[in-house]
């Protein structure tokens, strides 16, 4: 292909000089529309739901890239070497997630009603049923658990890649296989536990197993959208240019392919089987989102998160072509919509609204983690330095100690 048509091949900077203080204005301008939310009575209810949308997606964006750090070293991955730095700095944003998630834990009485029949001991099969996990005390426990093991295992992963940098010891490299292989268990179960608690439990009688699946394949999809984009610009910029070869953007193309087709699968599924079951405990679930226009946006995700993405990856070259551009923005929008599709019918049963707080709070949180995700970027190398696959990542083939002529000249000496 040629340069003008592969963004991983073009040289010329982007002039990112205006945009270098978007950050701040959207933390300014989504903090004061959030600000007025939490403190009119009124807009309370309003406010907690779109802050919680906005939550879950950006948290979206942290867990997606951890997982990406763990299989990068399960697989003793090389393509994925040069951009792990990008990754690492994204799954460590999460650290600033447990204070983002304050007004919810605040909130939260007032948006889980299952607070209010266990508080008041009223009579509730559901609850009964699912009581040892949906109580108040549990709810807040496990919430401060996920965080915890997130903060760990992002904080390690990211310490040792940093260590590994500086000494280029095997044992950093060690350290992290150990780390993710006992980290993708966590990530599992830590994962699934807080999508039940902070989101399932918003209507805690319906049933579903593969809700946890359901929002990690989401996850990952928007995740590697979002590391192309930004892979995209620092190779631009300079940071990567050097290092980032056609071979880092076809395999991330390739992943989101892959994720289309999973996030389909998974989701065609869970509807499938309850709508086959017939469970009132679990059609009820889907029926409110048949109402007014959820209807609509439903027939969207269905089209605009499986079917367009899917058709656009399906040619070779669009992995390499400006459409990876336009198609991280659309993976952006997708994924709110598909969170409000989850979230808001609960408070607007009748069809979505599009709030000025649910604006307000997205600007808010995109500002904050954006404005974090770069002072991290800029406080450490972009990429690993002494990662053992370095070479390979880049094309580069390096004969083993044993096969060097010196090493061949010392054995016949002795």
């Amino acid at each position: 292909m040629s340069s003008h048509s592969n963004p991983s091949t073009a040289a010329t900077p982007l002039d990112l000089s205006k945009w270098r203080s978007l950050p701040t204005r959207l933390m300014l301008v989504g903090g004061i529309l959030s600000l007025i939310g939490l403190l009119v009575p009124s807009y309370r209810e309003q406010f907690s739901f779109s802050w919680l949308v906005s939550f879950m997606f950006f948290l979206s964006l942290c867990l997606g890239g951890w997982f990406m750090v763990l299989v990068h070293h399960l697989f003793d991955a090389s393509w994925s070497v040069p951009i792990r730095r990008v990754t690492e700095n994204l799954a460590c944003q999460v650290r600033w997630m447990a204070v983002l998630f304050v007004p919810i834990a605040l909130f939260a009485p007032r948006m889980y009603p299952w607070m209010e029949l266990s508080a008041n001991h009223t009579p509730d099969h559901a609850l009964h049923a699912k009581g040892a996990l949906l109580n108040i005390p549990t709810f807040y426990l496990a919430s401060i658990f996920c965080f915890a093991v997130w903060w760990y295992y992002t904080t390690k992963l990211r310490f040792w890649s940093l260590e590994q940098d500086r000494t280029g010891s095997a044992e950093c490299t060690n350290r992290m296989r150990m780390l993710a292989y006992f980290g993708v268990f966590a990530f599992a179960i830590t994962l699934t536990l807080g999508v039940i608690l902070w989101m399932k439990s918003l209507q805690h009688q319906w049933f579903s197993t593969m809700y946890g699946v359901y929002y990690f394949a989401g996850s990952v999809w928007l995740t590697i959208a979002t590391v192309y984009v930004i892979t995209l610009v620092l190779k631009r910029q300079g940071p990567l240019r050097e290092v980032v070869q056609e071979t880092q953007f076809y395999f991330l193309g390739s992943l989101l392919f892959a994720f289309t087709v999973f996030y389909a699968y998974i989701h065609f599924s869970q509807y499938f089987i309850i709508w086959n079951a017939n469970i009132p405990e679990e059609t009820f679930w889907y029926v409110l989102r048949e109402k007014g226009s959820w209807w609509q946006i439903g027939l969207l995700i269905v089209f605009g998160h499986f079917f367009l993405p899917f058709l656009t990856l399906l040619r070779i070259d669009v992995k390499l072509s400006w459409l990876m551009i336009p198609l991280g923005v659309w993976a952006w929008l997708m994924h709110y919509v598909d969170l409000q599709f989850n979230i808001m019918p609960i408070l607007h049963p009748d069809g979505f609204v599009l709030h000025w707080l649910d604006i307000g709070s997205f600007a808010f949180m995109a500002g904050f983690m954006a404005r974090n995700f770069m002072k991290d970027f800029a406080a450490y190398p972009a990429y690993p330095q002494k990662d053992p696959r370095f070479a390979e990542s880049m094309g580069v083939y390096v004969a083993p100690a044993s096969k060097t002529p010196a090493a061949k000249v010392a054995g016949g000496a002795r």
